[in-house]
């Protein structure tokens, strides 16, 4: 993997090509992160590698940010360096909801309004991000979305976070030609069995383009019925739940939405209907924190049949398998990349989707 060192201005420095090791990380509804580590040169290396400069990777359309540097000395091996950060995704989590926020109707105008009264064209300017745009997503799946949410001070990060994971739907800020930072939503593709729009992308020791893999399979943390508690106080209080099971397969959450006010302001006060919308939305999300986990890490051959960034990428669902019988539709939700001694790696992360 080459890299290009950016300074502040986003203007390129110079290339980083050796290194004793990489690991770069992009995520699907989440920031990704990178280590390097290398020993301490002569060559101005480390002048160049400032805290909130910035790194670009030819093999990712994600950007960087140097958050940290660590330098340790040793008598044996030498002095050496860590230098490790977040992807621009991270730039939401400097930002609050600033205020009482509530949303209704569509689901990706929601979340453009988040991005431009607490970062695009905020009340203060001193909370603006310069350059930061958001781009409308034409996608039938995204814009047919609805929202009925309400958030007052929450972390912006947050926020988009936990309504893209219970949307199932992919949010990244990437660098344009104009050095603008670019926020969009996305899906991915279906390259399953279960459409025929797209080739088929499957990954199966039958094909021996498995390297390894690790089945996970947990309930362990598994709520899926929510019992949302608004405001008032004692008996006035205001509930409503979220999710129907009975019996033994009934694992049940309690999900306080306090701060969810029917007091918009100016006199006015949402409908019983409107204020419930907005709680089940709040117990919607805590829910889709605690789900049944299936999950399939593996590190894939990505030579031969199928290469990541070419015929499948972030977001995509494809057709899994391992030796053991395990086979089903899953989502490409993190891609991890690493480069040392012992040459390249690429290790996907799947989520099986769940219907």
């Amino acid at each position: 993997m080459n890299l290009t060192i950016l300074d502040t201005n986003l203007e390129p420095l110079a290339i980083l090509d050796t290194y004793e090791s990489l690991i770069w990380t992009d995520r699907y509804q989440a920031y990704g992160d990178f280590e390097i580590y290398e020993s301490v040169r002569d060559d101005g290396l480390l002048s160049m590698l400032k805290q909130d400069y910035y790194l670009e990777n030819t093999d990712s359309d994600h950007i960087m940010i140097i958050e940290q540097t660590q330098i340790s000395s040793d008598t044996d091996s030498g002095n050496h360096l860590k230098i490790s950060g977040r992807s621009l995704e991270s730039l939401l989590e400097r930002r609050i909801v600033w205020g009482q926020k509530i949303l209704s109707g569509s689901f990706q105008n929601g979340v453009e309004t988040l991005l431009n009264e607490n970062i695009i064209s905020p009340t203060d300017a001193n909370r603006k991000i310069e350059n930061f745009i958001f781009k409308a997503s034409t996608d039938p799946y995204i814009v047919a979305l609805k929202i009925d949410a309400q958030y007052t001070g929450d972390n912006l990060y947050d926020v988009i976070k936990a309504l893209c994971e219970e949307a199932g739907i992919g949010f990244k800020v990437t660098l344009n030609s104009s050095k603008q930072f670019v926020f969009e939503l996305y899906h991915g593709s279906n390259r399953s069995y279960d459409q025929e729009e797209n080739p088929y992308v499957i990954f199966s020791p039958k094909y021996d383009n498995i390297i390894n893999s690790n089945y996970i399979e947990s309930k362990a943390s598994l709520k899926n019925v929510t019992l949302i508690g608004g405001e008032g106080e004692g008996s006035e209080r205001r509930y409503t739940t979220v999710g129907v099971a009975s019996g033994l397969d009934r694992r049940e959450l309690f999900t306080d939405a306090r701060d969810i006010s029917s007091d918009i302001g100016d006199g006015q006060t949402l409908s019983t209907e409107e204020y419930t919308a907005q709680l089940q939305q709040r117990g919607k999300e805590k829910l889709a924190e605690n789900i049944n986990v299936v999950s399939f890490e593996g590190e894939i051959e990505t030579t031969i049949m199928f290469k990541y960034g070419i015929d499948f990428f972030m977001g995509d669902i494809v057709q899994f398998a391992n030796e053991y019988g395990h086979e089903s539709k899953v989502r490409v939700i993190e891609m991890v990349r690493s480069e040392d001694e012992n040459g390249c790696s690429a290790y996907p992360t799947f989520e099986t989707v769940i219907e």
